[in-house]
């Protein structure tokens, strides 16, 4: 019998004869990787620890604790979910069954609609089957095998007869007790695994997310190791529903979407367009005193822009396109090609590069309605965007220029935490992308190098990266613990040949420019709700809508209070005066409601003494200040951004 030999993440080789398990490979790597592993990867393909090696190659082992590991865990609850719904539900029909982040779904076509007591029992026969310790095997099968296990699965038969005749030659499918599903893995060994999940709720979606095929159940769950994990993730679950960016939109009359108008459209109400113009005012000073220059471009263009671009031969599903003048229009989805005109306006020399331009520009998407989701996901949005147009030479400089304004952006709103992922082509294939190798190579150094710069950890997401070039991805972390996807720094190797955008070099020799597309916010619209979310509702005093309320205790101080109002108007602060014929304790509740960050109360002895006693948000105890002295105070507080 011969041996395999496999490469491992350090560059050291492990060998064993082929036939035994991969479970002893794993062995002998060490004893703990074998006791924390849950499966394995052999050249980007999984397998089952037990599985018999059959082939050489790079090996990767899963394991608890890990991003891999978590995928892998709720990968296999969908499994299990599954396998219930078919114990207690017989004759339902199987779509798909991924993991996704803190948990997983599973689609299901029913004659009858799922309930909310259904979903218990569901759970309940879940529990009953894990605790049968039933193993997880994974079985490579023929197409026409598979296409007879699933002969009474119409979603599972499609999803075969939509694979390439090459891919679907062999295919791979996994067995949990009764259930079968044709599935890649990986999978945890066994059903023991499974001990900390919930079943939280009910959506309906549509097959392959068009709304032309059959609405589809989906039950939505969450999965961990420990029950320690899911108390926490349950209590963070609650703790997101008071912090809804829908719901504090209309508590603090900041924002919504109109029905009258359509879904998927944001509207900003008085409030809310203070706090808007506040994120947009700082963005463009930061990018003004970082060397951009800012730009605003039509919402509209010729669709023969968008055929350059190659938008209308990929991406015209996802684009609102009209006639005007017997032409095709459409509605922008992005910015890229109104800055690639301007960039062209003139010859470029090396010495006139970089060029920088941003923009927050509002661009359309037609998004499937049952996306749409407040202002995270809308059609249309306003999108942090930048384009780097520069030399190889300036790589470096550029890329750490971005990470810079990312640190400081973020930080100024009060995120210091990151995930970075660093996206990167497949080494197997480089065939499927736009650009050279000394271009993709020169990029990915100089990302590489501005993150270790930086002192920011990262992930190499080998495989992951667009066809136009690599990336890098900024995922925040909030204040209750949630991963957003914001701030993204890409190469883009495609655009600049579509539409020739060239400099001229030291050697007076034309190339092509390397092109940065950069987000920080990503779209002003979802970072607003990230924001709302973040600080539920409780913004900063340099964001609030309204910074100061001044509040008359009674009708005599009615002027006094305008008067107050006034001045701090005068100096620069949003303050208003509340003199409604109303107790102050009245007052105060709504004050605090509306989140406030300062009040002041003004009644015959402030009148009095030309002052005002100070109430802060979050800190104990009043005081009593004169209105220039509280100006000056707060005005040094906006200007720190504290």
């Amino acid at each position: 019998m011969s041996q395999l030999s496999y490469s491992l993440p350090d560059g050291s080789t492990v060998n064993i004869e082929e036939g035994q398990s991969y479970e002893e490979a794993v062995r002998q790597i060490g004893e703990g990787l074998l006791r924390n592993a849950l499966a394995v990867k052999v050249d980007g393909v999984n397998h089952a620890l037990k599985e018999p090696a059959e082939t050489a190659g790079r090996l990767e082992v899963i394991t608890r604790g890990t991003d891999a590991g978590y995928d892998t865990l709720r990968h296999s609850t969908a499994h299990l979910m599954a396998w219930a719904v078919q114990e207690l539900y017989p004759g339902t029909r199987f779509a798909f069954g991924p993991n996704i982040e803190n948990g997983f779904y599973y689609d299901f076509d029913r004659d009858e609609p799922f309930t909310e007591e259904e979903l218990a029992q569901i759970e309940a026969k879940m529990r009953e089957l894990a605790k049968q310790d039933v193993p997880i095997e994974r079985e490579i099968v023929s197409r026409e095998e598979a296409e007879r296990i699933f002969a009474d699965q119409p979603y599972k038969l499609d999803q075969i007869r939509h694979l390439d005749e090459t891919e679907a030659a062999e295919l791979s499918i996994y067995r949990m007790g009764r259930f079968v599903d044709l599935c890649e893995g990986p999978h945890v060994p066994s059903t023991r695994e499974l001990k900390a999940f919930k079943l939280l709720s009910l959506a309906g979606a549509y097959w392959r997310g068009d709304s032309d095929n059959a609405m589809l159940q989906r039950i939505y769950g969450t999965s961990w190791f420990k029950k320690k994990e899911l108390d926490e993730h349950l209590a963070m679950l609650e703790e997101a529903k008071k912090r809804d960016h829908r719901k504090l939109g209309r508590e603090l009359d900041l924002f919504g979407v109109m029905e009258q108008a359509g879904p998927g459209l944001s509207y900003w109400f008085p409030r809310g367009d203070i706090l808007r113009e506040q994120i947009i005012d700082y963005w463009k000073a930061v990018h003004r005193a970082n060397g951009y220059e800012t730009v605003t471009t039509p919402h509209i263009s010729q669709a023969a822009l968008w055929e350059t671009s190659g938008h209308m031969q990929f991406y015209k599903e996802n684009m609102y396109v009209f006639e005007q003048d017997d032409q095709p229009y459409v509605v922008k989805p992005m910015n890229c090609p109104g800055h690639i005109l301007m960039y062209q306006r003139t010859k470029r020399g090396h010495r006139s590069l970089p060029v920088r331009y941003c923009e927050l520009g509002t661009v359309y998407r037609a998004e499937l309605k049952g996306t749409l989701h407040g202002l995270m996901r809308v059609r249309g949005f306003t999108q942090d965007d930048a384009h780097h147009f520069c030399t190889p030479e300036q790589l470096d400089d550029e890329v750490s220029l971005c990470i810079d304004l990312v640190k400081e952006i973020m930080g100024a709103f009060g995120f210091d935490d990151f995930k970075v992922e660093l996206s990167v082509r497949d080494p197997e294939n480089k065939q499927k992308y736009a650009g050279t190798d000394e271009e993709w190579a020169a990029a990915e150094a100089s990302l590489v190098k501005a993150l270790e710069k930086h002192g920011l950890d990262f992930t190499r997401e080998e495989g992951e990266a667009v066809f136009y070039g690599p990336k890098i991805d900024v995922k925040l972390i909030d204040a209750i613990g949630r991963r957003w996807q914001t701030s993204t720094i890409q190469f883009d190797f495609n655009l600049p040949r579509r539409f020739g955008v060239t400099y001229t070099d030291r050697d007076g020799e034309d190339k092509y420019v390397y092109m940065v597309h950069r987000a920080i916010m990503g779209s002003l619209e979802r970072f607003i709700g990230i924001l709302t979310e973040h600080f539920a509702g409780d913004f900063p005093l340099w964001l609030a809508p309204e910074q100061v309320r001044v509040l008359s205790v009674s009708r005599d101080q009615h002027g006094y209070a305008e008067q107050v109002a006034g001045e701090l108007r005068q100096r620069g602060l949003r303050a208003h005066a509340d003199v409604r014929d109303e107790k102050i304790g009245f007052k105060i509740r709504e004050a605090e409601t509306m989140k406030i960050p300062v009040m002041l109360i003004v009644g015959k002895n402030e009148q009095d003494q030309g002052e005002a006693t100070v109430r802060r948000r979050h800190v104990e105890g009043q005081r009593a200040l004169a209105t220039g002295d509280l100006a000056a105070e707060l005005l040094d507080e906006v200007a720190r951004r504290a």
